[in-house]
């Protein structure tokens, strides 16, 4: 099966790639933007302030306020050219070196988002429900490695948090995207946008390459909430879930083909896959009693 995280060497760290500070348009500071994340239990953070002339290009370096059980990589959230709609474009780059070049007055989306990924970095399709991107526009961007699938700071701009349909619409044509979940955190005032997603990357070691690796891997899940401990697949036939307290359980593959089961408080179940059919793919996804999820990213079945 791939990409599942679960049985690899290591540990889940856990932490939050989409984030902005006052060296553009967010209301704290680098220092306290770091504090927050590392008082809530974060292990990692990406501080991804908007590359633009209007903040002076920031690629913020946070590594001034690292420690032994929290580190930084460098980010940033690249815009250039024009959607569709006549918005820049939102591209995430988690990763990016700190000389990245600011792009140029020509330059598009697709093609800033072929240089991060040239780069290096980790490259994302930001928030596509947000700002209503259409499903070519994101496969223009190319390979990028993920699409921002929750967005937490768009809650509160336009209720448009979830972009999971454009992921599962992509998946069904037969794309491969890993997924994102994110906070997107400006610590404005008035809304509420952070805590509300984050990643949890499997790695043996706590280190800017070590994750961006694991990343780039699919070494990963996301979370609103819940804990997933493990997710075994026997082929075709069953999975086998274990996590923290649920009730409910959603196993989905094409179309409309999905596998789910409903309880109080489950901390494992095993089911079957019939009902998935000669579906080439799934994603797992958990809820818990708030409402809460957690998700894997879509799996592949090996022939």
């Amino acid at each position: 099966m791939h990409p599942l995280p679960f049985a690899l060497p290591g540990r889940f760290w856990r932490g939050n790639l989409h984030t902005h500070t006052t060296n553009s348009d967010g209301f704290r500071s680098t220092e306290q933007v770091c504090a927050f994340y590392r008082a809530m239990g974060y292990d990692f953070l990406s501080i991804t302030d908007h590359f633009m002339a209007q903040f002076n290009f920031p690629i913020t370096d946070a590594r001034a306020y690292e420690s032994a059980d929290f580190i930084t990589i460098p980010g940033a959230e690249l815009h250039t050219g024009r959607t569709l709609t006549g918005e820049p474009w939102h591209i995430l780059a988690n990763g990016i070196p700190f000389d990245f070049a600011p792009p140029t007055a020509d330059e598009t989306g697709p093609q800033i988002a072929a240089r991060a990924l040239a780069a290096g970095a980790f490259v994302t399709c930001a928030h596509p429900a947000w700002y209503a991107l259409s499903e070519a526009e994101v496969l223009s961007l190319g390979p990028v490695h993920a699409i921002e699938t929750i967005n937490g700071i768009s809650l509160d701009h336009s209720d448009r948090i979830d972009s999971w349909y454009m992921l599962d619409a992509l998946t069904n044509q037969g794309h491969r995207y890993l997924a994102l979940t994110t906070d997107d955190a400006h610590f404005h005032p008035k809304h509420n946008d952070r805590l509300l997603g984050w990643t949890m990357v499997k790695s043996e070691t706590l280190s800017a390459p070590a994750i961006l690796d694991a990343l780039k891997r699919g070494a990963y899940y996301s979370s609103s909430g819940p804990i997933l401990e493990t997710v075994e697949f026997d082929g075709r036939k069953t999975v086998y879930i274990r996590c923290s307290p649920v009730d409910s359980i959603f196993i989905t593959g094409r179309g409309s083909k999905s596998v789910y089961h409903h309880g109080n408080g489950m901390v494992e179940a095993e089911l079957g896959l019939e009902r998935l059919g000669d579906s080439a793919f799934c994603r797992v996804t958990v809820r818990d009693d708030r409402s809460r999820h957690a998700w894997t990213n879509v799996i592949t079945f090996e022939d």
